[in-house]
C-alpha cells in the first residue's frame, strides 16, 4: 500500500450549508474550465476513475465536475456489461479503446475495478481471473502513467446506514427509483463481502504510481467539493490566454423574406398556460 493511503486527513462533520456549497462549487467549476483549456492546449491526457459503494454519490460528483466542460474535451464512460466477444478479450482491452487521446479528459464511471468488486463478490469471474487482475492492474496503470497519462483514482466511501437510507429514498421517489437495481439491493446483504473485496483491492492496487484517494461521502456536498478541489490540486494546469473574440460585421439584407410562420408546425405554447 502506498504512503499516500496512510496520510491522515481531517474530514469535517455535518452538512456543508447550501449557500457556502453553491458558491464554492461555482468557483471550483470555473477553475475546471481553466484546467480544461490547459488540457486541450497542451495536449495532456487525464483519466479520472470513480469507484466506491453503491449510492455513494459518484454519479452526482461526475455531473458537477463536467457541468460546464466541453463534452468534446471531457468525456464520461460508463460501460455496460461485457458482450460475449468482449468476455473473450484480454480483460483490459475494452477499456483501452476508451482511453483519451491528446487534449482529452476522460472520466470512468466505474472502471476495470469491476473485476475486483462486483465480479469478485458476485462470482461473475473465476478465482484465477480475479487474481490475474490483481497482478496485472498495477502493471497496466504503471504503463499508462509512464506514457504520460495523468491518472487519478477516487473511492467514494459511505456507511451502511447512509447507503440504506439513500436506497430507501430512491425507492420512494418516482424520479429516481429507476436508479435502484437488484444489484444495489444485493449490496446491502453483502456489505461485508464488498468491504473485504475493497480492502484486498487496495492492498494490491494502491501504488506509488497510481494511489487510491478516498472520499468520505456521508455528505454529498462535502464529497463533491473535496473531490473537485483535489483534482485541481493534483493536475499541474496553468491559466492559458485565450484570444479575444472578434465578431464579424452583419451584412446588409439582400432581400431575403422569411416564409409565414403559419406554414410550419409550431410547438404549442405550453408556457402560456401556466399561472403567473
Amino acid at each position: 500500500m502506498s504512503s499516500n493511503s496512510k496520510e491522515t486527513t481531517v474530514v469535517g462533520s455535518g452538512r456543508v450549508p447550501k449557500k457556502i456549497y453553491e458558491a464554492e462549487l461555482l468557483r471550483l467549476q470555473t477553475e475546471l474550465v481553466v484546467m480544461q483549456e490547459w488540457v486541450r492546449d497542451t495536449g495532456s491526457r487525464v483519466v479520472l476513475l470513480f469507484e466506491g459503494r453503491d449510492a455513494a454519490g459518484k454519479g452526482g460528483a461526475i455531473k458537477r465536475l463536467t457541468e460546464y466542460l466541453n463534452p468534446r474535451v471531457a468525456r464520461v464512460v460508463a460501460l455496460p456489461a461485457p458482450t460475449t466477444r468482449e468476455r473473450g478479450q484480454w480483460y483490459f482491452q475494452r477499456y483501452i479503446d476508451h482511453l483519451p487521446t491528446t487534449g482529452e479528459l476522460l472520466l470512468f464511471d466505474r472502471s476495470w475495478y469491476n473485476r475486483a468488486g462486483v465480479e469478485k463478490v458476485m462470482d461473475f469471474c473465476t478465482p484465477e481471473e480475479y487474481h490475474r487482475f490483481l497482478a496485472q492492474a498495477p502493471i497496466f496503470e504503471r504503463l499508462l502513467v509512464e506514457d504520460g497519462i495523468l491518472l487519478r483514482k477516487y473511492w467514494f466511501s459511505v456507511s451502511d446506514e447512509e447507503q440504506e437510507r439513500r436506497f430507501r429514498a430512491r425507492s420512494e421517489d418516482r424520479m429516481r427509483n429507476w436508479k435502484l437495481s437488484p444489484m444495489d439491493l444485493e449490496s446491502v446483504s453483502r456489505w461485508e463481502d464488498y468491504s473485504r473485496a475493497k480492502d484486498e483491492m487496495f492492498v494490491h492496487t494502491d501504488t506509488a504510481e497510481a494511489p487510491w484517494y478516498v472520499i468520505e461521502a456521508e455528505d454529498k456536498r462535502r464529497a463533491r467539493l473535496n473531490m473537485i478541489a483535489h483534482v485541481l490540486s493534483t493536475v499541474p494546469y496553468t491559466n492559458t490566454e485565450r484570444a479575444a473574440t472578434t465578431f464579424p460585421a452583419r451584412p446588409a439584407s439582400n432581400g431575403y423574406v422569411r416564409p409565414p410562420r403559419e406554414l410550419f408546425h409550431a410547438v404549442p405554447d405550453h408556457a402560456a398556460t401556466l399561472k403567473q
